[in-house]
């Protein structure tokens, strides 16, 4: 059982009109806020807190660690989300956990099919990227966004090089809510969408390019000087950092 604000109310109201006993509650929240697995304290309180459930970055940790916090997580939750997962962890885990999605390009793993999250934003959130070679950190940033119950629109290879193909889409620019633009090599992407529109921009540099990039410190530095006003700038290749901040906006 996910514990977030609306189960919390929900659990509380049973308590008041009798419908649930004291004890009963007590056992739903008996492992609450957090439970400790020697190796993570998970923190089933943080949907409460923050909106967001805790995600498992799946980099750094065993396939058996993986397994223990899916376990653990999916009896409090439907979505269960793991992040940087590569192709073969995600085989080792979804060997002792069948019932994993593996989304191959996000590198993630989720518990449950994105889209059949109920919806909980007010509008749409919009996913660009500026090279094909960038869709992987823009699918992190989409699985993650969809995950969260967000609507997502996404459109993919629309950079700077060719421009017209970035104007072919100003339908979708108009009708988005927030933008998540995802751009490698010098990051330009960003700043000419932030001169098309009046929505909140959330710019992620990926560590796509060649030597003097600098594995997306060029991208990066490019989009904390932006000439477009009101673009913000998260961590070289954060997609799921951008769609967090996206989701907060849309439910906002």
């Amino acid at each position: 059982m996910v514990m977030d604000e609306t189960r919390l109310t929900e659990l509380l109201e049973e308590v008041r009109l009798g419908r649930c006993g004291v004890a009963e509650a007590v056992a739903a929240l008996k492992r609450w806020p957090a439970e400790n697995l020697g190796f993570a304290c998970l923190d089933h309180h943080r949907a409460l807190r923050t909106g967001l459930p805790e995600v498992i970055y799946g980099e750094g940790k065993s396939d058996e660690q993986i397994v223990a916090i899916f376990e653990k997580m999916l009896a409090h939750g439907r979505m269960v989300l793991a992040t940087r997962v590569d192709a073969d962890k995600a085989a080792r885990v979804r060997a002792v956990l069948p019932q994993l999605l593996y989304h191959r390009e996000a590198r993630m793993l989720t518990s449950a099919e994105p889209d059949s999250v109920p919806e909980r934003g007010r509008g749409t959130i919009g996913v660009l990227c500026a090279g094909t070679s960038d869709i992987p950190v823009a699918q992190e940033a989409l699985v993650t966004a969809r995950s969260l119950g967000n609507r997502v629109e996404a459109v993919f290879d629309v950079g700077v090089a060719g421009i017209h193909r970035l104007l072919a889409h100003r339908d979708l620019l108009a009708e988005v809510g927030v933008l998540i633009v995802v751009a490698g090599m010098e990051g330009a992407l960003p700043s000419v969408v932030g001169g098309l529109v009046d929505k909140p921009i959330i710019a992620v540099p990926t560590s796509v390019g060649y030597g003097t990039g600098l594995g997306g410190i060029a991208a990066l530095l490019g989009m904390l000087n932006s000439c477009a006003p009101g673009v913000a700038v998260v961590n070289i290749d954060n997609g799921f950092g951008a769609a967090c901040a996206a989701d907060a906006i849309n439910r906002g």
